[in-house]
């Protein structure tokens, strides 16, 4: 929709690097070390802190932003919520699938007109079956829970969904856009080899989770709390290429 689906074919425009810093300066410090990022994440604790400082210094360094908020609330609430981060100059924006239809659809009448792109979110990639089956009284496979709230998404209006690298390829095999193109996936849970998992239960290298078929990588620790940054970025780089 707004984002190409297909970007240049270049290490550097896959990767979403995540900002999950507790300040604007550190964020922008890690900003200033690693130049050749195209596409920044900015989550909860830093927008929190620091929303509208690191939002503003992004775009004024020409930087693409995921704004990864993960919006869950009644429809109302979630839409006017949207419309004030469209005028953050948002690219990326997060919303749970699991608000449902009317949520979603709400979210997406904001958007619309926008340079915003809606991204639902299906299953937290922290999220295990047993959890989804114990915590969450949901009595289906995660993938097929996944399956039907990227349905769900796609019949409220959205074109980009979150999702585990494990699960692009079933997706996009069993779910088209409205207008029959191809959805737009985004994908945490990513972790180079050799790397901790850290809180995530379904992980995957960068260069399988491009053979999966994501279009994005969002990767944050591996390289923002590696001994050097830059060279943790160029390395993921260098995987890709």
């Amino acid at each position: 929709m707004k984002i190409n689906l297909n970007p240049e074919v270049t290490p550097q425009s896959k990767i979403i690097v995540a900002l999950d810093l507790p300040t604007a300066a550190e964020a922008i410090a890690i900003c200033d070390r690693i130049p050749d990022v195209e596409f920044w994440k900015v989550g909860l604790e830093l927008f929190i802190a620091d929303g509208k400082i690191i939002l503003q210094e992004l775009k004024a360094r020409n930087k693409k932003v995921f704004l990864d908020l993960k919006l869950h609330d009644i429809p109302n609430t979630v839409a006017s919520a949207c419309r004030v981060a469209t005028k953050y100059g948002a690219d990326f924006l997060t919303i749970h699938a699991s608000g449902g239809k009317a949520m979603m659809q709400a979210a997406q009448a904001e958007v619309q007109d926008s340079n915003t792109q809606l991204l639902a979110v299906s299953l937290l990639t922290s999220t295990s079956a047993r959890e989804l089956a114990s915590d969450l009284q949901v009595p289906l496979e995660v993938s097929d829970y996944v399956s039907h709230l990227v349905k769900l998404a796609r019949d409220s209006g959205l074109t980009g969904i979150v999702c585990s690298p494990h699960e692009v390829a079933n997706l996009r095999s069993q779910v088209k856009s409205i207008n029959g193109d191809d959805l737009c996936f985004v994908t945490p849970g990513v972790r180079p080899a050799g790397t901790a998992h850290g809180d995530q239960s379904r992980v995957m290298t960068p260069k399988d989770a491009i053979a999966a078929g994501t279009n994005y990588l969002v990767i944050g620790r591996p390289i923002t709390a590696a001994p050097d940054p830059v060279m943790a970025w160029e390395n993921i780089c260098q995987e890709l290429s």
